[in-house]
């Protein structure tokens, strides 16, 4: 999916590494509330949407259940976390794409949303500004609806060039920043160049790889969770 080499992607990932020290509190203040957030298995049900292409959709698994909501939802309610995933992934979708079908997403009325985009408009070679307003916009939205919001960065491939490679990154920096949300700096993050834990195209994880993003991302998920109740 990515075309990326291993030296790259590892160098990318050292660079944002750098960044996500600085949120590092996120991990244990989720750590901290989960005796708390056991009391409220019983209480509101909390809906989450898992907003993306097919890295959320479960493209090329075998088993729907074995997918990214899925797999979320089972690992959150095992920390006794009252919740409803829903996969709201369309494999190919764009930036645009997702932006055109927010509203429609936001009728399920979710308290968080896990933006998943961009990946598409890389592999296209797209240029980034497109990018950064869709995301701006669809932040901007899902905000206004009451939603809290994860967004889940992708890094753009080492033959796309440095320069775009430094721009694509950008742009989920900054609109973090602009929209005070939280940012998980690579959605693909353990997972991405290691074979074993992705399909035969290289690009989409499989049911391991799938547990590995879970893994990662679920304390960040968590930590929004804690914060409305």
């Amino acid at each position: 999916m990515f075309g990326v080499e291993c030296a790259d992607m590892k160098n990318a990932i050292l660079h944002l590494i750098k960044r996500a020290a600085a949120l590092s509190a996120v991990l244990l203040l989720a750590a901290a509330a989960q005796p708390a957030r056991a009391e409220h298995t019983h209480g509101k049900k909390f809906v989450i949407a898992a907003f993306g292409d097919s890295l959320v959709a479960g493209y090329g698994l075998d088993d729907e259940q074995q997918s990214f909501a899925p797999v979320l939802q089972r690992e959150l309610r095992g920390l006794g976390l009252n919740v409803t995933v829903i996969n709201a992934g369309v494999p190919g979708e764009t930036s645009a794409e997702g932006l055109a079908r927010t509203e429609w997403m936001l009728e399920d009325k979710p308290d968080i949303v896990i933006v998943e985009l961009g990946a598409n408009d890389m592999l296209r070679g797209l240029p980034t500004e497109p990018l950064h307003n869709n995301l701006d916009a669809m932040v901007s939205k899902i905000k206004q609806s009451g939603a809290k919001v994860l967004l889940a960065g992708m890094l753009a491939g080492a033959n796309l060039g440095e320069e775009y490679q430094t721009r694509f990154r950008k742009v989920y920096e900054d609109i973090s920043l602009k929209h005070d949300v939280l940012l998980y700096p690579f959605f693909l993050e353990g997972v991405a160049t290691i074979p074993e834990l992705n399909q035969s195209d290289g690009k989409h994880p499989n049911e391991e790889g799938v547990k590995v993003i879970v893994r990662n991302i679920s304390p960040w998920v968590a930590k929004l969770i804690a914060e409305l109740h």
